[in-house]
């Protein structure tokens, strides 16, 4: 049953109970099923406990964030605990869990590193780096399909397309966080990124969704430098196989240019079999 949508929407996708606590809201819901949200919004919030963990080390560059999904994320109460694993003079590698009550949801592995200025040479091969197809401002407003069905994920962000169309194959999404993740705090730059990179699937879809699951249960980010700014783009392409696996792969983008890769892994089945 599609639920109403609330008169007052919540104001974060997150608050936090204590340190390691949180409880989630309608604003993290994701498409496949009502109770269950986005992967998006956990795995930003898995990055945050990382970039806090690596921060007391000096490393403030997410360099590479894997999240493996284990099982759909509830929306309820969720705990997030943070290991370091090994820290050495200029780069530092963190694992974190996510947990729903006493069950782990998602697992993550980090690699973070320390920012050094360096003056690179004047012409290097490949760059300067691509940028976006188009610039946010001059891209036109778009909605994902299961947009307004209930409060959920496409209420969190603010979408524009700077290439293609949605769902529709290949094509390229600003994204914009239209709240915070956690409630009183304005998300970092990494956070942004999750939140907006695990769409990558969707927003390239080559399936109608209302007959077929291609969920992903995983997503690995690599990003070469700081992003900056509010706006995320993903230039995103989705590959599938004969046996019910897939890929999707997107170019991440910021106002200043290419940023970055992610990549999920799909498992594709028809509702109906």
């Amino acid at each position: 049953m599609i639920q109403s949508r609330p008169q007052t929407p919540p104001s974060c996708a997150y608050t936090a109970l204590d340190a390691q606590a949180f409880r989630a809201s309608a604003l993290t819901r994701g498409p496949w099923d009502p109770a269950h949200q986005h992967a998006g919004p956990p795995i930003a919030l898995a990055c945050r406990a990382i970039e806090r963990s690596a921060h007391g080390h000096g490393l403030t560059h997410v360099a590479r964030l894997t999240a493996n999904l284990l099982r759909p994320v509830p929306i309820g109460r969720l705990s997030v605990e943070v290991m370091t694993d090994y820290v050495g003079r200029n780069a530092g590698h963190f694992s974190a869990h996510l947990l729903a009550g006493d069950k782990e949801v998602a697992r993550f592995t980090a690699l973070a590193q320390r920012e050094t200025p360096i003056e690179l040479p004047v012409e290097l091969p490949g760059h300067p780096l691509p940028m976006a197809p188009r610039t946010p401002e001059a891209s036109p407003p778009g909605n994902f399909p299961f947009a307004g069905q209930q409060l959920g994920y496409a209420d969190l962000v603010e979408t524009r397309l700077a290439q293609g169309h949605f769902w529709n194959g290949p094509c390229a999404v600003w994204f914009r966080m239209r709240h915070p993740l956690v409630e009183g705090e304005t998300p970092s730059p990494y956070q942004r990124i999750a939140v907006a990179a695990d769409s990558g699937n969707g927003v390239s879809a080559v399936l109608d969704y209302r007959r077929y699951l291609f969920v992903n249960s995983d997503l690995t980010i690599n990003l070469l430098r700081r992003p900056v700014g509010e706006w995320v783009c993903l230039e995103a392409r989705t590959c599938l196989g004969p046996d019910g696996g897939g890929l999707a792969e997107s170019a991440l983008y910021d106002a200043s240019g290419f940023v970055g890769r992610a990549t999920q892994s799909l498992a594709v089945r028809d509702r109906n079999a």
